[in-house]
């Protein structure tokens, strides 16, 4: 590295503007800021938001990113214009991969805008855009494609490691790539690490080995090729570098003035958690009153001695309603006593086919359904519901199912206020303290990744200005 040091009256300066290009190549390797392999935009359709627009176009230009974007701000239309912008320039299809069911909305989006898409479960490809479920991904031939969107992407890590890994494996040589998603979950570094690898930038674990450091000082990972989470911590003085480099493939917002624009069109309406506790009648063997649960042994003993009782509880929300409601469980045992609790619901469980699920989920959102009894992890996931703004729900451990569990209801272009029914036991204290607790953790984390995202954004990346500084010296050297 050449130094340069010239006079400039009673204080010397020292110029440090000829760094070789070697030299600013090791720099820039090691700032890991990932390149711009994208193109400009060929079309940007005038139904696009402001903000939305912003977003399609950095994501063109970027080629390979992920949009990490809040329930109800448009992920459909702006990954549906991404991938017909794709279309347009290499004169290729497009695959959109969607959970159960979202694939039937992708379709009904596409002909609201006016873009083509087609639906296929057998494999066969189409010119232009064409939507299919994540399980069906096998059959499809990753060459007949110039890109590929994954809708809904945070259950990447919900997978097994050899269904994750089959859908990494189609995505690795696929010159565009798409990840959207509600929650990325800013505090769930596996999400973060599980994207990465999908869009071609650092695998997880070697993003934990870059940017972590392991208390046990080990890299295991169990059976189903996920690490443990509570082990890793940040690196002294890692954690500014591991947000930039986020921000450097992915864009992050739950409002559009996140990103600089005008919120007047989004805003959501109130949500009201509403807590029951519920009396138990028989308590555990030995005990003269209930107390609350340590352990997930013990937690899944009370949740199912008390399956009545907090069954008729849920129920007693939404009978005589007049009104659509969701009723959320988690045990097959909870599905079957609410459906027989509640005259006129019907249950999506997970017996039922996927043609079956598709039309029951479809048969809801038309109104032809008023009670809707399922699993967060069947249809927590993409569905739109709002029609409804009433649910109920028994709480877990699991702040994610929680999450998408409310915003398949409280997203905007809802209209009414939204109720949250919460019903639990008197042994469920540390559960609804985890999930309250994970809540605030989870805010505040997507705060600080939006300020890194802003500043991130901010920065000036040219390469051959990027390391050049005047540094001043006393005038005696």
């Amino acid at each position: 590295m050449v130094v340069a040091i010239k006079e400039t009256g009673p204080n010397s300066r020292i110029s440090v503007p000829s760094v070789s290009r070697d030299y600013q190549g090791f720099l820039s390797d090691k700032a890991q800021l990932t390149d711009m392999n994208g193109f400009a935009p060929n079309w940007m359709p005038e139904f696009l938001f402001d903000f939305q627009s912003a977003l399609v176009e950095w994501g063109l230009r970027k080629g390979r990113p992920a949009l990490f974007a809040d329930c109800g701000l448009g992920k459909t239309p702006m990954q549906l214009v991404w991938a017909e912008n794709v279309r347009r320039h290499t004169g290729r299809g497009v695959l959109i991969l969607a959970p159960l069911a979202v694939s039937g909305q992708t379709v009904n989006e596409g002909e609201k805008f006016g873009i083509g898409v087609s639906r296929s479960s057998d494999g066969q490809p189409s010119k232009g855009i064409t939507v299919t479920n994540y399980e069906r991904l096998h059959l499809f031939n990753p060459q007949d494609y110039a890109g590929v969107v994954c809708d809904e992407s945070s259950i990447l890590k919900s997978f097994d490691g050899v269904r994750r890994q089959s859908i990494t494996d189609f995505m690795r040589k696929m010159q565009y790539r798409l990840l959207c998603t509600a929650t990325a979950a800013p505090n769930d570094y596996i999400e973060l690490g599980t994207s990465s690898e999908a869009l071609g930038e650092l695998g997880y674990m070697d993003m934990l080995n870059r940017f972590f450091a392991n208390n046990n000082n080990t890299s295991s990972v169990n059976n189903k090729g996920v690490w443990g989470r509570t082990e890793w911590r940040f690196k002294p003085h890692a954690e500014q570098s591991f947000w930039r480099w986020i921000c450097s493939w992915a864009r992050a917002i739950r409002k559009p003035s996140d990103i600089g624009f005008d919120d007047t069109n989004f805003v959501l309406p109130p949500l009201d958690v509403r807590q029951t506790v519920v009396q138990v009648k028989t308590v555990k063997q030995g005990m003269l009153f209930d107390v609350a649960a340590i352990g997930l042994q013990e937690e899944r003993e009370v949740r199912r001695r008390t399956i009545q009782e907090r069954c008729e509880a849920a129920a007693s929300k939404v009978m005589n309603t007049g009104g659509p409601a969701v009723m959320w469980c988690h045990l097959n045992d909870e599905g079957d006593t609410l459906a027989r609790m509640v005259p006129d619901s019907v249950q999506v469980s997970g017996k039922d086919s996927d043609e079956s699920k598709e039309e029951k989920f479809a048969s809801f959102q038309r109104g032809d359904i008023r009670v809707l009894i399922t699993k967060p992890k069947i249809g927590a996931f993409g569905l739109n519901w709002q029609h409804c703004a009433h649910m109920t729900y028994f709480p877990s451990h699991s702040y994610e199912q929680y999450y998408q569990a409310v915003r398949r209801h409280w997203r905007f272009g809802q209209t009414q206020p939204v109720v949250v029914d919460m019903i639990s036991t008197d042994a469920d204290e540390r559960v609804v303290e985890s999930l309250q607790r994970k809540s605030e953790a989870a805010d505040k984390m997507f705060s600080d990744l939006v300020a890194e995202m802003n500043d991130a954004i901010s920065i000036n990346r040219n390469r051959n200005d990027q390391y050049v500084k005047e540094v001043e010296i006393p005038s005696w050297l």
